[in-house]
Formats: C-alpha cells, structure tokens, sequence
C-alpha cells in the first residue's frame, strides 16, 4: 500500500524514476561481467543458516541474510543458491550462482555439476 501511495502521492519522479535508473545501471555493470565470465559465484547469506526460530524478534537479522539474493531479482537474471557446504558448527551454508539473462540451461547444467561433485 505504501508503494502505492507513493507513486500516487507525486513522488513518481522522486522514487520510482530514480530506482529505476539505478535498476539500469546495475544491470548494465551485471552485463560487464557477463561479457568475460559466464556465471557470477556469491554466497547465498552472509551466515549459516539459523536455527528453527532463532532471528523470529529480529526483522533486520532475517532481512539481512537474504541481502546477496536481491542482486539478481533486482537485473532479471537467472540464479540458484545450491546447498553445497556445511559450516563447522553443523549448520549448511551454500553458494549462490548466477548466469546471463537466457542462460537457464547452462545455470542448471553446472549446478548439476556443482552438486555432483560438493565433497571438495
């Protein structure tokens, strides 16, 4: 609703133009990669995951282990986070791996390859 009332309360220009314009410049420095690299590696949360329940009070701590994911939503690329690692104190923690825009095939084609070969 808040969004809503933004664009209608004549702030367009002040919000939704200007996200818009970093929305383009992010995908045009994604492109930059793309043109030497085919997949883009990140962890998928900057910490193992938490136990059942554990950051329920704290909004911030659970909106901050999803920060690495935005990335791709926010340039419209394809991305999978793979399960592939497991912390010392028990919890898995995985990798993220994006791919240019149409590159679904070759995404799940070496995440395949990833988890085929996750005991290194």
């Amino acid at each position: 609703m808040l969004g809503t009332f933004v664009l209608s309360a004549g702030y367009y220009d002040a919000y939704f133009i200007r996200a818009q314009k970093i929305r383009k410049l992010l995908g045009n420095k994604i492109q930059l990669i793309f043109n030497d690299f085919d997949f883009i590696l990140l962890p998928t949360s900057p910490v193992t995951a938490f136990n059942a329940g554990e950051k329920m009070i704290d909004p911030v701590a659970m909106y901050l282990a999803d920060i690495y994911t935005v990335m791709a939503n926010l340039v419209g690329i394809p991305a999978i986070s793979l399960p592939l690692f497991k912390h010392s104190n028990g919890l898995p923690f995985g990798l993220q791996v994006m791919a240019n825009r149409f590159n679904e095939v070759s995404l799940l084609q070496v995440s395949k390859l990833l988890l085929e070969k996750k005991d290194f």
